[in-house]
Formats: structure tokens, sequence, C-alpha cells
């Protein structure tokens, strides 16, 4: 196995990169320490699909091969130790809508027809089923609470950040299972760093409604060309912070996707010609 060498954007090297035979996957130090999850963040490496999506694609809807996604599906399941044939995937079209998913859900959008769309988050209290998110440089949100075990995993780009997803996202838990933002752990998986995000005066403006004027210097800074850099990682950091997540029960990446283009896919280096990267999250039996 060739050794993967990140680009770490600041200090430290969190998330970890671990290898389970020839799948290398990314997974975060507080969430293996809660003992009750399974989880882990795909690499473009391990996989069997060919051209574009070479090799570990997880999208069934970018024109690669059937077979090639479900073995990417085995092989991943099988490095994480969780049932493909259980796995729960999200319909992303950059909503803050959240699915409370159930036992009557098992394999929807691998081995089952999805029966819903326009779901970017999923939660569950169902021990056995993994819950999936996809990505491409946007950012995957991991909530795991240890007191009601019960999970959430979701998807947020610039604009499910701005309608503060992770937010709705423990808002859905709390009214699902009763859980206090105080006891989840959260992480803020690998995605675009603010040094690869140019965005427009209208994407900060947008921000600027939201947050609070003291949090702008640490969500974006203005370019020369007119343009901005925008700091998602923050940004849902802060969102989390506020929603009464601890400080100390947060821990955000430092792997950018565009910086890794032979180990992750990036939409802003690779447009539509590329693989999905996937986010898996499951409450252990």
């Amino acid at each position: 196995m060739k050794p993967i060498i990140w680009k770490y954007r600041g200090e430290g090297n969190l998330p970890e990169t671990i290898w389970a035979g020839e799948v290398p996957y990314l997974s975060f130090p507080l969430l293996e320490e809660s003992g009750i999850v399974s989880h882990g963040f795909s690499t473009r490496l391990g996989g069997v699909s060919e051209g574009w999506f070479a090799t570990m694609n997880f999208t069934f809807l970018h024109g690669d091969s059937r077979e090639h996604v479900m073995e990417n599906y085995r092989r991943m399941a099988k490095a994480l130790g969780v049932d493909e044939t259980r796995m729960v995937l999200s319909y992303q079209t950059h909503t803050t809508n959240v699915r409370k998913v159930t036992e009557e859900d098992a394999g929807k959008g691998v081995v089952r027809e999805r029966d819903y769309q326009d779901v970017d988050g999923l939660i569950t209290d169902v021990p056995g089923i993994t819950l999936v998110t996809f990505y491409a440089d946007c950012v995957p949100l991991y909530f795991v609470d240890p007191v009601h075990r019960a999970i959430g995993l979701s998807h947020s780009g610039w604009r499910g950040t701005v309608a503060r997803m992770g937010r709705e996202t423990l808002t859905s838990m709390r009214e699902a299972y009763g859980t206090d933002p105080g006891d989840v752990l959260c992480c803020i998986g690998p995605s675009i760093c603010q040094d690869c995000f140019e965005v427009g005066g209208e994407v900060t403006e947008a921000f600027e409604q939201e947050f609070d004027e003291k949090y702008w210097p640490e969500l974006y800074y203005r370019k020369g060309n007119g343009k901005y850099q925008l700091n998602l990682w923050k940004a849902n950091e802060i969102i989390l912070r506020e929603a009464g997540v601890r400080p100390e029960h947060i821990q955000v990446t430092n792997i950018c996707t565009r910086c890794n283009p032979d180990y992750l896919f990036s939409h802003r280096i690779m447009g539509r010609e590329r693989g999905n990267l996937a986010a898996f999250l499951c409450l252990k039996s």
C-alpha cells in the first residue's frame, strides 16, 4: 500500500487515516473514543470504479457502473464492520431537511429505492443502520448523542451552512430523541478550506445577515480582485457552539478536498466529471 501524504491546513492531523486492508478511510478520535459508533469518511482509493470515478465512488447518479458502485459499498461496509444492505442514503439538494430514519428505511438508496427527496440530513436511534451522506467539497457534520444513543449525519454546503444545518440537525435530534446539545459529540469533516473557497459578495452578504458582526473577520477576508475567501469550517463550528455544543465536544478537520485531489474528489477542480465521497455513521448494536 502506498502511503497517503496529506496536505494539511493548519496544525495537527485530524481526522486520522485508517487502513482496513486495501481500503483507507478517515476517522475522528472523538467519535471513536465514544465506543458506541462505527464511522468513517471515504477517500478516492480502494474501490473498483474506473475513469472519472476512480476508484472509490459512491454515487449511482453520474453514470458509473452500478456493479462497481455496489462493490465499493461492500468494500467500505467490510472496512467499517457494518452491513451495506442496512445503509440509508440521503437525497441532497442543499436543503436543511432532516429525515428521521427508522428500521423500515434500512437499505434505501443501496438495495431499495428511496421514497424521499430533498433530504440533506439523517438521524436515527436504530442500532445497525448506517447513515450515508455525499461530498465533493461541501461539509460533512457528524453528531453522536451518547446519553440517548442517537446519531445524526448532515451535508452542509454554503447554503446549508448559512441556513444553520448543524442547528437544524440538533433540533431534530432533540425533538425525536430528547437530545441535549451539551451531551453531543460533533465533528466537522473533510471539505474545502478557506484558502480554496472563493465566493462572491452575495455569499458573504448572506453570512453577514445570519452571523454576528464579531464573527465576520473569522468567516471571510476580501481579496484584491473583489472576491472573498469563506471559512465554512469556522462557520459550522460557530453554529454548533451557539446551538449548545460544548467546545471540547467539537473536532474540526484540517483536510481540504481541493488541496488533496489525488485522494479526494473536489467539485471545484473536477466539476461533474468525478465521483462522490461519502460519510458513514452507524450506531453499534
